[in-house]
C-alpha cells in the first residue's frame, strides 16, 4: 500500500457513499490526539493534549508534512483533562458533523465554480496508554 487511497477503508467509504467518493474535493480526515508533558521530567503535573486533523486527499509525500496538518485544539493545564476531554472536543465534533452534512457555496478557484464541500473522519490515532491514565486504569 503506497497511499491510504489503496486501503480497504477508503474503498468502503466510496462503495457505501458513492456520492461522497465521486467528488474528489471532499475531504478524508484523520484525527490524532496525544497527551504529553511539555516540561519533560521537570513537572509531571502539567499536561498538554494537541488534537490534530490530517487531510489524506494529498499525495503520500505531503500527507504527513507539518504544514498540511491542522492543529485544531490544544488542551493544556495543570492536570490531565480526564473524563472532561469530551467538553473540549465538543466544538470540533460539531464542526466535523457540519462538514459531514456539507458546506454549500465553497468556491473552487481552480475550476471557477461553487460546490458543496463534505468531509469524512476516516481514522483516529490515539494515545491509548494515556487514555488509560485518564480513566484511572493503567495498562501494562
Amino acid at each position: 500500500m503506497s497511499h491510504l487511497a489503496d486501503s480497504p477503508s477508503w474503498k468502503l467509504l466510496d462503495d457505501k457513499w458513492p456520492e461522497f467518493g465521486n467528488e474528489p474535493r471532499n475531504l478524508r480526515l484523520a484525527l490524532s490526539s496525544h497527551g504529553f508533558n511539555p516540561h519533560s521530567s521537570l513537572s509531571s503535573r502539567y499536561s498538554c493534549w494537541p488534537v490534530i486533523l490530517v487531510t489524506y486527499n494529498l499525495p503520500p509525500w505531503l500527507c504527513m508534512k507539518r504544514k498540511f496538518m491542522m492543529l485544531t485544539l490544544l488542551i493544556s493545564g495543570p492536570k490531565q483533562p480526564g473524563n472532561y476531554i469530551d467538553v473540549y472536543l465538543e466544538p470540533l465534533i460539531d464542526d466535523l458533523k457540519s462538514l459531514c452534512d456539507g458546506i454549500r457555496g465553497v468556491y473552487d478557484a481552480h475550476n471557477g465554480e461553487y460546490f458543496t464541500l463534505r468531509a469524512a473522519l476516516m481514522w483516529t490515532i490515539n494515545d491509548f496508554p494515556a487514555y488509560g491514565n485518564l480513566s484511572g486504569c493503567v495498562v501494562k
